[in-house]
């Protein structure tokens, strides 16, 4: 192992720091690991439920949610290369649901006070999150297509869609538009629309292309869509916080929970399982520029192109919430547009998951980090043990 890319006593003062979150009941563990120049370190703290009855490990297993998003905007680019799809064709030929689409009028308006899109829904839509459907960010729900996605059972939220793929794309497509095609940004739908799209295109489940031609080149051993039997031990339980008295209830279980069998609909938005080092091995192919050791899985322009910002200025300011002024979204991640906090350097990209996971790399500073907690996510705001972990990565390197 190369060393001098970090500071060691920097990186004991993360350890301190991170642990503290533990300490003070925030968590009931993390695992946490930062990558640069060849230098890997990989820290737990914590255990892997409140009854403390395992620790953390470095190997342990979370859910990672949206983290899921730009492994999937990956699969969908591997076939985009091999010309199997287009950024640009319509996604008709293998999404037939969405055909044809009707776009409300304004957000607010009755299902059927509707007009004609003004032209296909593209996979570039899908990987940007332009095409029409995902969160609109208006709580308790006001609008009536908010009231139809969640009795679809596809409103954007920790809770998973339970049914098939086919089932998924039914509920979709029974939907109207909120904008135009390409003419808006609403978080999440879009990437699990492209999910089932890879998986019609390469003719096989998501879960199994994503395994030929990511997780096993890459050596992701433990990244899937559930935890097969024999590694549910190494599984956190979930929690969610009650925003109220602060006190962390059980949201599911490693043992005979959501994840501990194989998913019905495998969601390309969020549907994930990984642990850090696998993770760590495809934020280091995508600073590869696609390339890991001796494997490629993507191409140099893919790659820029993925961690390139696609919006508009006016599709930013849409949703405030999710780019702080300072960031914008390629295909399937954010990107950093400008430097206004320690960890926001021009240039880095990756998101943060709602099951509590964040993960980003930077290509100026060489530097891949991922943080996996077992905490959802109850704000817009970043909880402060992420705060602090990209804090005291970027107070740790040297140079």
């Amino acid at each position: 192992m190369s060393v001098g890319n970090f500071v060691p006593e920097r990186l004991e003062r993360m350890r301190k720091v991170m642990a503290g979150h533990v300490e003070r009941g925030d968590v009931p563990g993390l695992v946490w690991a930062v990558s640069r120049g060849g230098e890997t370190h990989v820290e737990a703290a914590g255990t892997l439920a409140l009854n403390g009855s395992a620790p953390m490990r470095g190997d342990s297993i979370f859910r990672i949610a949206s983290l899921t998003k730009p492994v999937t905007a990956t699969a969908a680019m591997i076939l985009v290369e091999e010309s199997r799809l287009r950024l640009d064709d319509p996604v008709d030929t293998w999404l037939p649901e969405l055909a044809d689409r009707k776009v409300l009028k304004s957000v607010d308006a009755k299902l059927t006070d509707t007009v004609p899109a003004n032209r296909p829904v593209t996979l570039r839509d899908l990987l940007t999150l332009r095409f029409g459907v995902g969160a609109i960010m208006v709580y308790p729900f006001a609008y009536p297509v908010q009231h139809a996605m969640a009795e679809a059972g596809i409103a954007p939220s920790a809770d998973l869609f339970r049914g098939s793929p086919d089932a998924f794309m039914k509920a979709v497509g029974s939907l109207p538009l909120a904008h135009q095609p390409g003419e808006g940004w609403l978080y999440h739908t879009g990437l699990d629309v492209a999910g089932v799209l890879v998986a019609r295109a390469a003719g096989q489940p998501l879960s199994a292309f994503m395994q030929e031609r990511i997780f096993g080149p890459l050596g992701m051993k433990d990244t899937g869509f559930h935890v097969p039997a024999e590694k549910v031990d190494r599984l956190a339980t979930a929690y969610s916080r009650d925003v109220q008295t602060g006190k962390l209830g059980v949201y599911d279980e490693a043992r005979g929970g959501l994840f501990a069998k194989p998913a019905s609909f495998e969601s390309g938005g969020g549907g994930l399982v990984s642990t850090a080092e696998d993770y760590l091995a495809f934020q280091k192919m995508l600073l590869g520029k696609g390339k890991l050791g001796a494997e490629r899985i993507l191409s140099r322009a893919s790659v820029e192109l993925m961690t390139t910002d696609q919006l508009s200025e006016e599709q930013k300011a849409s949703a405030a919430m999710f780019f702080n002024g300072n960031s914008g979204w390629g295909l399937g991640m954010s990107v950093a547009l400008k430097r206004d906090n320690l960890f926001t350097t021009p240039g880095r990209f990756g998101w943060d998951g709602g099951y509590g996971t964040s993960g980003y790399a930077d290509p100026e500073n060489d530097l891949a980090g991922v943080l996996l907690t077992q905490r959802l996510m109850d704000s817009p705001q970043a909880p402060k043990h992420h705060v602090d972990f990209w804090t005291s990565a970027y107070q740790a390197i040297t140079g």
